[in-house]
């Protein structure tokens, strides 16, 4: 299946959810989610789904003898936004060249169905993040700080549910704070606490351009301006949708624009983004999330996996998402060729 994606692609199904933490659904609300999820699942293609048909080998960064994988028949998985696609597209092909057969149910809308699939054992793999796993999926509120603590919270309590977490990359797409060239240049900022100092000694320099939602979030532009001891007049934020942001911050008309660390156009677009010195924004940092069945027959899935994840870090995300979000590239292309540099695989 190779699938286009439109620009921009929105972000919705994380960071965090809003506070207060998730209630327990009743009894009726359990029903209808399982009957949402059931036609979530159907609806995206997880019934049946497209076998990949690459020729494609083990390359000399693979990191493992021969084909480990031959014989057996994996499924991938991944949410419907851009850098998931191409993280899924990754995962198949590395399988692939490991000698499995592959099908391909990426692109799933939300992070529920996805996160079904790997759980149900209708898809095995998939790459996740450790902040959805940690607040959305087991409920909690309060991210933890230490990115590595975090991914083992994540894996040691979701083993419950008959999923492994295996080791994570540095790749964390959370929240972030850019601005362009000229007004780096001008104000002289690089952390956000340097935001705070400049909010309270020159307050109007301190213009924002969000989202609507960044803007009353907790864990976003309020939570921020409370951590950081942000003083920002309610007239120098301006509310916009998310590809407007990134524009309006290339512009200048705000000096200061809400952005995912990982999105393609910060480089195209010569953004820079300013330092959480107080780690306020949760880490999601990217791990392949494994059905626990699936991994116990096909113990080899680790080993293919480990060295593709450990490459991976926000300016290989962001050069990636930008070849599909901005150059309009193909992402199951853009993923094989990165793969292919890397020296991860071949064509064979």
């Amino acid at each position: 299946m190779r699938i286009r994606r439109r620009h921009p692609v929105p972000r919705r199904d994380h960071p965090a959810p809003r506070r207060p933490g998730p209630r327990r659904a009743t009894a009726p609300a359990a029903a209808l989610l399982a009957l949402v999820t059931l036609a979530v699942l159907g609806g995206c293609g997880l019934v049946s789904g497209s076998a990949m048909s690459d020729q494609v080998v083990p390359g000399p960064k693979a990191g493992y003898p021969g084909r480990p994988l031959t014989g057996a028949h994996l499924t991938v998985t991944s949410k419907e936004f851009t850098e998931q696609i191409v993280l899924g597209q990754m995962m198949g092909l590395v399988f692939e060249a490991a000698g499995a057969l592959v099908i391909d149910k990426t692109s799933i809308q939300g992070s529920i169905g996805a996160r079904e699939a790997v759980k149900s054992g209708t898809a095995d793999a998939a790459y996740e993040y450790t902040g959805t796993g940690w607040i959305t999926y087991l409920g909690h509120t309060k991210p933890i700080v230490n990115p590595r603590q975090q991914w083992k919270a994540v894996r040691d309590e979701d083993r419950k549910n008959g999923i492994v977490w295996l080791p994570a990359s540095t790749l964390n797409n959370t929240y972030a704070l850019a601005l362009n060239t000229a007004n780096q240049k001008k104000l002289g900022v690089h952390n956000l606490s340097e935001v705070a100092a400049l909010s309270h000694k020159n307050p109007g320099a301190v213009t924002m351009c969000v989202e609507n939602e960044f803007a009353t979030r907790n864990d976003g532009l309020p939570g921020m301006a409370r951590a950081y001891g942000m003083q920002i007049p309610s007239a120098n934020i301006r509310k916009m949708t998310g590809g407007v942001v990134y524009t309006e911050t290339e512009k200048g008309t705000c000096a200061f624009g809400e952005v995912f660390t990982t999105d393609g156009r910060i480089k195209a677009m010569h953004l820079h983004v300013l330092a959480d010195d107080k780690h306020f924004f949760p880490n999601y940092n990217v791990a392949p999330e494994i059905n626990a069945a699936a991994l116990k027959k096909y113990p080899a899935m680790a080993e293919v996996l480990a060295p593709v994840t450990k490459a991976l870090n926000n300016s290989v995300a962001q050069e990636l998402n930008r070849k599909v979000d901005v150059n309009g590239e193909d992402p199951h292309e853009v993923a094989k060729n990165w793969l292919i540099q890397e020296g991860f695989i071949k064509e064979g």
